[in-house]
């Protein structure tokens, strides 16, 4: 038998695994202590809207992923000099 590649995912699935990946990427590219903030304050805001959004609310889903996107575009950007979560 063929090895498992782990379950299917949808299209939005993906865009959110994208989004944190690119986080987890971004935060490699800063100090220390900002990639620590950066991780953690991400994670932590995965994991509550994890908790909180139903996995069938594509509306908020796309709406939490506007915001985001818009996030790591700044991160992202060299004159981003430090991070500061909510």
């Amino acid at each position: 038998m063929g090895a498992s590649r782990g379950p299917i995912l949808s299209g939005m699935q993906k865009q959110v695994l994208a989004l944190y990946r690119g986080f987890l990427q971004a935060a490699c590219s800063k100090s220390p202590e900002d990639r620590h903030r950066i991780e953690s304050f991400v994670s932590a805001e995965f994991h509550h809207n994890s908790k909180l959004v139903d996995r069938k609310n594509f509306l908020y889903i796309e709406y939490l992923l506007r915001p985001g996107k818009k996030q790591l575009e700044q991160i992202n950007s060299p004159a981003t000099l430090g991070f500061v979560g909510k």
